[in-house]
C-alpha cells in the first residue's frame, strides 16, 4: 500500500457511506398516507434525502421550518423513522472494501453527520459501522452541525487526528464548506445525493467521485 498524504478520512452517513434513502423516503411518505395523500414517487423524494426531515417534508408538503405544521410532521416523521431505521437501507457499494482496507493500512477513519444521535447510534450498530469507526459525531453532539466546522473538530479531535491532514467526504455542499472551514481537504461524493440547486462539480471540493472506491486512488495515491 503506497504511502497516504492523510493521517485520517471522515465520511458524511446518508447519502456518503450509506444509501438510507429508502426508508427516510418512507417515513416522510407514511405522513401523506395518514393524511390520505399519494406518496410521492421515490425519484422524487430521493435527492433530498440529504436534509432529512426538513427537505423530505418540504418536498412532501411544500412548507418550510417555519410553517406552524413543519414540527408536528418533523416529531411525527422521526416516529414513523425510528420504528423502520434499517429496513431497505444499506451500506454503499465499495464502502466495505474501502473501509477494510482503511483498517488494513491502520488509517482511522470516522463519521460526522447531521442526523440526531437518536438515529445515528443504532442505526450505525446495526450496519456494524459504530465500534469499527475511530469517532462518531451527530447534528446534536456538538453545539453546531454542519455546515459549521464543530462536528468535524471534534470528530477529528476524538480519533486523535490533525484536521489540516484529514479528509471529509460528503454528498451535500455544506459538507464541503464543513470541511474547508476545518482545514480538511474536501471531496463530493456525486453518487449520493447532491440534493442543493448546485451541482457537485460546482461545491469547489478538492476531489470529486462519482463511485466510493474512487476513493482509494486519492488517500493512497500511486
Amino acid at each position: 500500500m503506497a504511502h497516504s498524504p492523510f493521517a485520517g478520512i471522515f465520511f458524511d452517513l446518508d447519502g456518503t457511506l450509506a444509501d438510507t434513502a429508502p426508508d427516510l423516503v418512507n417515513a416522510a411518505n407514511l405522513l401523506l398516507i395518514a393524511r390520505q395523500l399519494p406518496p410521492k414517487p421515490y425519484e422524487e423524494m430521493r435527492p433530498h434525502s440529504s436534509a432529512g426531515a426538513r427537505g423530505l417534508i418540504q418536498c412532501a408538503f411544500g412548507i418550510d421550518t417555519k410553517h406552524p405544521d413543519f414540527i408536528p410532521l418533523r416529531d411525527e416523521f422521526f416516529i414513523n423513522y425510528e420504528q423502520a431505521l434499517l429496513v431497505h437501507s444499506s451500506i454503499f457499494e465499495g464502502i466495505h472494501d474501502l473501509l477494510n482496507t482503511l483498517d488494513d493500512a491502520k488509517m482511522p477513519w470516522g463519521i460526522v453527520t447531521n442526523k440526531s444521535e437518536r438515529f445515528t447510534h443504532p442505526l450505525t450498530e446495526l450496519m456494524g459501522l459504530r465500534h469499527r469507526a475511530a469517532s462518531t459525531v451527530s447534528g446534536d453532539t456538538t453545539a453546531h452541525p454542519k455546515p459549521h466546522p464543530a462536528p468535524l473538530l471534534h470528530a477529528a479531535e476524538i480519533a486523535q487526528v490533525d484536521p489540516n491532514k484529514s479528509l471529509y467526504v460528503g454528498d451535500d455542499i455544506r459538507d464541503i464548506v464543513a470541511g474547508k472551514a476545518a482545514g480538511m481537504k474536501t471531496v463530493a461524493a456525486a453518487y449520493g445525493y447532491c440534493g442543493c440547486a448546485e451541482p457537485p462539480q460546482d461545491w469547489s471540493a478538492d476531489f470529486l467521485v462519482n463511485d466510493p472506491r474512487e476513493l482509494l486512488a486519492i488517500v493512497f495515491p500511486k
